[in-house]
């Protein structure tokens, strides 16, 4: 099962976001995990893929204005790879991603 971290800036955002939003956001990564964990690819309606000039930063899809930034971390369980959110909300969130 992979694991995940979150930053203070992401905490901030997801708690501002609408409960419907975050109940959104929370089946997208619900998704996202079992990807990771079989070892699939992404699905493509999360729309996972880097963020342009800003190595090691990833975004994934969760509404139709809706995004979160992450980076992958150091593993905290061997074999399993560990997620840490950054950002959260509109496109916005790539001025600074």
């Amino acid at each position: 099962m992979p694991t995940y971290g979150r930053l203070a800036r992401f905490l901030a955002e997801y708690e501002r976001l609408p409960a419907a939003q975050r109940q959104t956001f929370m089946r997208a990564v619900s998704a996202f995990v079992a990807d990771l964990d079989s070892g699939a690819p992404p699905r493509p309606a999360l729309r996972v893929k880097r963020v342009v000039s800003h190595p090691g930063i990833w975004e994934m899809s969760w509404a139709a204005d809706g995004r979160a930034t992450f980076e992958y971390g150091d593993e905290v369980i061997p074999g399993q790879p560990h997620i840490i959110w950054r950002r959260i909300g509109t496109h916005d969130i790539f001025r600074n991603p």
